[in-house]
């Protein structure tokens, strides 16, 4: 048997997939050795020169202090470094053979020392600040993994390509969630919008999420499954009102795929699907309409699955209230089925791209909530790598 070994420091370089690789980069400098050392020796030239006109009345050599403090800002601790060491040495050899007071130009040689270390201070803590800021979003991304898987996921009756974009952008996760899980009964699918934003409505949705993973391959019910996520909902809402936080309530839309020219939808007070076929876009009509997850207690009739055509080369578009409900600068909401017929008979991938560009350039890059799309289609052929029964995690 053979082995390959790696040095310890290799290993610890190696990117593990998936993970933002900004931790790395966050000591990398923005400018070149050379470029860096070219700039540096112009501008040393030239406020070496302009101090020679100036003489010893207007010294302008401790104009010199300012460029660690530059080079700190863009620039690794070893450019700033050398920066540092370059201007204190430029200083000294330029004041010891000036005339003038011993304890002046010994003032000015102290100055220039202390400012310059100065800038290597405060380059090594910008550095240290990036990574602990690209650490913090290394680990974002690896709870994102764990609440909302990425996209596109395939089972072996539907393709979901998809759009997720949290309102902050700090934030990997908001308040919209998406699920797709292969189980014995077919493919289930939910998407749903919690109310609120911020890490109480994630609480929520993470109870959502764990609720339906876990009904979508027991139940084999489509409504069973609504039932279970309002259990899970309820009874997060029962904990967090003991702790004084204010309850949730989670619109949502739960489909089944059974492999058939129909689908089976319960919706729970969420935005109904669009059907894209034949070049057209179409607004698919539900005739039940539940209350959201989590709110159940407050009517009294019972959910009710509703089957709806799911013909062949066509595809279910879902998506939250993030999309019907952004504004442009007038206050005028996005036109979003108009928008959506044009690009009807696009591929999934396609219908979403444009969908992403028309909708950031219509709001001007100012988003107001979450926005989640899903583009459910059926697999094509050579793409049926379906996952096991009740897989629902990466």
């Amino acid at each position: 048997m053979v082995m390959g070994l790696r040095r310890p420091s290799e290993a610890r370089r190696a990117s593990l997939p998936g993970v933002d690789t900004g931790e790395e980069s966050a000591g990398a400098s923005r400018i070149g050795n050379v470029a860096l050392a070219l700039w540096l020796f112009l501008l040393t030239a030239a406020v070496v020169v302009l101090d020679a006109f100036t003489g010893d009345d207007l010294p302008v050599i401790p104009l010199l202090v300012v460029l660690p403090a530059l080079t700190s800002v863009f620039c690794s601790v070893r450019q700033t470094t050398a920066v540092a060491a370059w201007v204190t040495a430029v200083v000294v050899a330029t004041r010891i053979p000036a005339k003038g007071a011993f304890w002046d130009v010994l003032f000015l040689i102290g100055f220039t020392a202390l400012a310059s270390s100065l800038g290597i201070v405060a380059c090594a803590a910008r550095i240290r600040h990036a990574t602990e800021v690209a650490r913090l979003r290394t680990a974002a991304v690896a709870l994102q993994r764990q609440i909302l898987r990425p996209l596109p996921i395939v089972t072996s009756r539907i393709c979901a390509h998809g759009l997720y974009e949290p309102i902050e952008e700090d934030r990997f996760v908001g308040g919209d969630i998406y699920e797709v899980v292969q189980s014995p009964h077919g493919t289930r699918v939910i998407i749903g919008d919690v109310q609120g934003k911020g890490l109480p409505a994630i609480g929520a949705g993470f109870a959502a999420l764990g609720a339906f993973r876990e009904a979508a391959v027991r139940e084999s019910d489509i409504v069973a499954v609504a039932d279970s996520v309002e259990d899970a909902v309820a009874r997060h809402n029962a904990f967090t009102a003991e702790t004084g936080e204010a309850e949730r309530f989670v619109t949502a839309l739960v489909l089944g795929f059974d492999g058939g020219d129909r689908v089976q939808v319960v919706n729970c007070g969420h935005l109904p699907p669009r059907l894209l076929h034949d070049g057209t876009a179409s607004v698919v009509t539900l005739h039940r309409t539940s209350v959201p997850l989590g709110m159940a207690d407050l009517s009294g009739e019972a959910r009710v699955a509703e089957w709806i055509d799911f013909p062949p080369d066509a595809a279910l578009l879902v998506c939250t209230d993030g999309v019907t409900e952004a504004r442009d600068a007038t206050g005028d909401f996005y036109p979003f089925d108009e928008r959506l017929g044009r690009w009807a008979d696009r591929d999934p991938d396609q219908v979403l791209e444009a969908l992403q560009a028309d909708l950031q350039n219509f709001a001007g890059g100012v988003r107001r909530d979450d926005v989640a799309v899903l583009v459910l289609s059926r697999p094509s052929d050579g793409s049926n790598a379906a996952e096991p029964a009740g897989v629902a995690t990466t």
